[in-house]
């Protein structure tokens, strides 16, 4: 390289690389950057140093700053060099105070005064390098200062400074897009600059623009079409090939604006439907970039409306991508896939051979696209295989966070299309004794809330089924030796309200599982809690029903243990136990009714049971109560009595120290005449929850306050007594869900299938059976209608969740004279979005004297313009094009299948019957006879009888 160094740096500097590249430890390397910070410290404070060498430094403190080391004490000596008047040296400073500074630092005010200058230089280099500054440095609050600037360099004579003023206007508008909303027009007429450079730039900021306000810019449609047209036709120059295809950036960018603009609207995807066909026939599938092309023109194909031969072709390019051996392919075309069948489902059957292959697939990421792929085309006739695989995938991974998605999946699939009830409880048990810990709290309330209210179908046997099915299997599960807490929460519940309901199990069978669980979870307070519950709940049935109580020996001593607990909530719940137990027959049947966690709740807000005692202790000489309209009034009236009558006063004072100013004698109005009675002064016409006193309304002079009252703001502080003033706003949001589109008709059958890739390797039956049960039947979206609930049950948990990622719009046809200037088609508002603040229940201020089961059977659900010219015709085209759009646009009413719902009871009344129950393992019933007579003889069962002991355990 020379005594100098290649590329013109010393060798000292060349050394210091070459010797951190072959430092062998991470101590090496700090050691010698920190010795290079300690030289360029000592010779950059020295005076009179060559521009040369100051280059060189500046460059040395880029790279020490890139191995992540702080040279912030060189960053004021990067600043002067952007003041230099070499244009080698002032590049070096701009593109080094880029590296080293934020929009934030102190130094950029520095800086702001050479960009300005440099902006106007005659050098269009210097102007470039100033412009890299600005896209980088310029904040909100230094945009006014360089705005002007960049406008005018918007009609610069070198299209490369254009296309970076372009840039920075974009940045503008993405760090205050109120600072550039007179300017948008600019980047309309951007989109006609003979320099293809300039016209990509434009693009960018039109996709953002585009994005926020669609009508708006339905007047460029048919210029976008034709800069896509003569980009595929190989009109721009060679230049912009890249790997063969032509500007293949640029029709990325344009095939995503074209998907925002026809989403919905007939009339302008027709005008779309010639260029993206030219594309899919045109596009050159051998290289990475034009698969990239490929896989866009199909994410237009699915948002614009649809159309058949589209649809084939895009069907054709996902077939090529499925067949490839690359997993970069492979997921590009199980994505797209996955966008393809919201409007024609019968896709998917076609490639059924490699959706299973990719099932299979060793890469993890493959395979969880596929789980996405069939989550969106399950039905009711593969839910089953789908689910259990998701199951089994969700069991061999160790990602929580997976684990939590796939499980919210399985049981909301399983609530959706269910075959029947005893599937349906048997997946919510693997689901919960797997991950139960990781499922949201809210689907183990859902579960509690389906097996309460059933089906919905006002079929009391089959809804009776479904619970002695789930007790059953809940018996059975108690076996295990490690449960999650949130399932055994779930168990407890049910096995109190319906353990022995039907009565196949007795009392004692139900109890002593109960107490068993208290006693191997009791380091879980919540379990004990639940637990204790369910036996408050069954004694208190066996009571109302007339049967004999006989508590069990382990009863008896937990609830004992509990009642000195040192937890208060436990204390209470074995304290309400022991009370029920003493109880008659017709005091249990009103206070705990049978099967009523699901009954209406008729709340009382005025309280009017507490009439009687208000009244007699108002007969007794008590205060009425005052209201908080009247309750301030009376005590500003308070304190100006005290004001008057202080002076004369010898007791003790109570209020508070006035103000320590003589005038404020003054702030008593003269009408205000102290009398006997308490008179209540009105309140202000606006709320006392949303006073608010400016600062600029309270006199600076005491003396001309008037009647002006000071108070505290107690706006946002939330009370402990009387009305709530702080309560939290919930913004709600209605999804409309939206039905399929079934005009596009099925892709044309001769088509290859994926079978025919390899002719000469058999297809196992167990592929050819998992084929079947995924993609059999009928292809069409199915999902049963859904029945009205029992008048007495809750109905209104049945939400739909819109997957649908384009909604109808109305198509803007306005025209703008030529002669009028643009108008400003930046819409920066924002939907205001409606709250609800929930209703305060007066009941949660007597949790003493209601039922604290109803806490465990509560189940919160959250419901979820001018016309352009001809753009590049200006240079490029020989002809303009003319596409002739079609009268009578029908608006696409929707692409996606009809949503599924998290909530429990959502699709729970459109699930068959079950037609028979079934259990592994021994038989729970004799199990729990022979636990029950064990009890009763009161031997220990492992010392006595070890078989028998193994039998209880199942």
């Amino acid at each position: 390289m020379g005594s100098q160094g290649g590329f013109y740096q010393s060798k000292e500097f060349l050394d210091l690389v070459k010797s951190i590249g072959e430092a062998r430890s991470k101590a090496e390397e700090d050691r010698i950057v920190l010795n290079e910070i300690e030289t360029l410290k000592r010779r950059i404070s020295e005076p009179d140093i060559p521009k040369r060498k100051m280059k060189e430094y500046i460059i040395r403190l880029v790279y020490i700053e890139m191995l992540g080391h702080d040279a912030s004490f060189g960053y004021i000596h990067a600043v002067k060099m952007t003041h230099d008047d070499s244009l080698l040296v002032k590049r070096t400073g701009y593109l080094a105070v880029t590296l080293f500074l934020n929009e934030d630092h102190d130094l950029i005010i520095l800086i702001v005064n050479t960009i300005q200058k440099d902006l106007k230089s005659d050098n269009y280099l210097v102007v470039c390098a100033a412009l890299n500054a600005v896209c980088k440095l310029i904040n909100e609050e230094t945009i006014p200062a360089v705005l002007p600037q960049v406008v005018e360099l918007l009609g610069h004579p070198k299209e490369a400074v254009r296309k970076k003023a372009i840039m920075a206007l974009h940045r503008f508008y993405q760090k205050s897009p109120s600072s550039v909303s007179h300017l948008i027009s600019n980047f309309r007429k951007g989109l006609c600059d003979n320099d293809p450079g300039v016209m990509g730039a434009t693009l960018c900021p039109l996709f953002d623009l585009i994005a926020q306000d669609v009508n708006s810019y339905k007047d460029l449609i048919i210029s976008f079409v034709s800069i896509l047209k003569q980009v595929a036709e190989r009109r721009l120059s060679k230049a912009y090939d890249y790997h063969q295809m032509p500007a293949p950036f640029i029709q990325i960018k344009l095939l995503k604006i074209l998907a925002l603009l026809g989403s919905g609207d007939k009339q302008a995807s027709e005008t779309m439907y010639t260029v993206v066909g030219d594309i899919f026939r045109k596009c050159d599938s051998s290289s990475n970039i034009g698969n990239a092309v490929l896989y866009e023109c199909i994410c237009c194909v699915s948002s614009i409306y649809p159309n058949t031969k589209l649809l084939g072709s895009a069907a054709d390019a996902i077939s090529r991508f499925l067949k490839s051996d690359s997993h970069n392919l492979k997921y590009m075309g199980i994505d797209a896939l996955g966008r393809l069948i919201k409007i024609s489902p019968e896709i998917a059957e076609q490639h059924q051979l490699a959706v299973i292959d990719c099932l299979e697939d060793p890469d993890d990421t493959l395979k969880r696209k596929t789980f996405e792929l069939l989550y969106k085309m399950t039905k009711s006739t593969n839910v089953e295989v789908i689910v259990d695989r998701m199951i089994d995938y969700m069991i061999s991974i160790n990602d929580n966070h997976y684990k939590t998605e796939i499980a919210s999946r399985c049981v909301e699939l399983a609530e959706q299309f269910a075959p029947s009830n005893q599937w349906f409880i048997q997946t919510m048990n693997k689901v919960f004794e797997h991950v139960g810990d990781l499922v949201n709290i809210k689907v183990a309330h859902n579960l509690m809330r389906l097996i309460a209210e059933g089906f919905g179908e006002d079929d009391d046997n089959a809804d009776s089924k479904l619970r002695s099915s789930a007790v059953e299997s809940y018996l059975h599960i108690l076996g295990e030796p490690k449960l999650p807490s949130v399932f055994l929460q779930v168990i407890c519940w049910v096995l109190g309200e319906y353990g022995t309901a039907d009565g196949m199990f007795s009392a004692s069978d139900v109890t002593g599982k109960l107490c068993d669980v208290a006693e191997a979870y009791s380091s879980n307070e919540t379990v004990k809690a639940y637990a204790v519950t369910a036996l408050t709940k069954i004694y208190a049935f066996e009571i109302a029903a007339g049967r004999k109580v006989d508590m069990l020996p382990e009863c008896q001593s937990l609830m004992e243990e509990l009642l000195a607990s040192h937890s208060t909530d436990l204390q209470q719940r074995a304290y309400e136990l022991q009370a029920v137990i003493g109880l008659d027959v017709h005091a249990v049947e009103c206070i705990m009714p049978p099967d009523a966690s699901c009954e209406d709740i008729e709340v009382d807000k005025g309280l009017s049971f507490l009439d009687g005692y208000i009244q007699e202790a108002i007969e007794k000489g008590a205060q009425p109560y005052i209201p908080e309209s009247e309750c301030s009034g009376l005590l500003n009236m308070g304190n100006f009595r005290n004001q008057d009558h202080h002076e004369s006063s010898h007791g003790l004072r109570f209020e508070a120290y006035e103000l320590p100013n003589p005038a404020v004698q003054s702030r008593v109005p003269q009408a205000l005449i102290p009398s006997t009675e308490m008179v209540p002064v009105p309140e202000p016409m606006y709320p006392r929850e949303t006073y608010q006193t400016p600062v600029s309304s309270i006199p600076s002079n005491p003396s001309n306050a008037g009647s002006v009252e000071l108070k505290l703001r107690l706006d946002g502080v939330q009370q402990k007594w009387g009305r709530p003033t702080y309560t939290p706003e919930t913004s709600t949001s209605n999804s409309t869900s939206q039905k399929s589109v079934n005009g596009a008709s099925a892709v044309n059958s001769t088509r290859e299938t994926y079978a025919s890739r390899k002719p000469q390797v058999e297809i196992s039956h167990e592929k050819q059976k998992l084929a079947a049960s995924l993609f059999g039947g009928s292809s069409k979206p199915e999902k049963r209608p859904a029945t009205a609930h029992k008048v007495s049950k809750a109905s209104n948990h049945m939400v739909e969740k819109s997957h649908a990622p384009n909604s109808s719009m109305e198509v803007a046809s306005e025209k703008a004279a030529p002669a009028q200037p643009p108008p400003d088609l930046l819409d920066l508002g924002e939907p205001t979005a409606t709250s609800t603040a929930p209703s305060l229940d007066p009941f949660t201020q007597l949790e003493g004297l209601l039922d604290t089961t109803q806490d465990a059977s509560a189940a919160n659900s959250a419901t979820t313009a001018s016309r352009s010219p001809d753009v590049m015709a200006l240079l490029y085209a020989d002809t303009p094009i003319g596409i002739h759009n079609k009268d009578g646009a029908d608006l696409l009413s929707g692409l996606s299948n009809p949503s599924v719902t998290n909530m429990a009871g959502a699709t729970a009344s459109a699930r068959p019957r079950p037609t028979q129950s079934s259990s592994k393992g021994s038989n729970p019933k004799d199990s729990l006879e022979k636990d029950a007579l064990v009890r009763q003889m009161g031997v220990n069962p492992s010392s006595q009888n070890p078989n028998l002991f193994k039998d209880l355990l199942g």
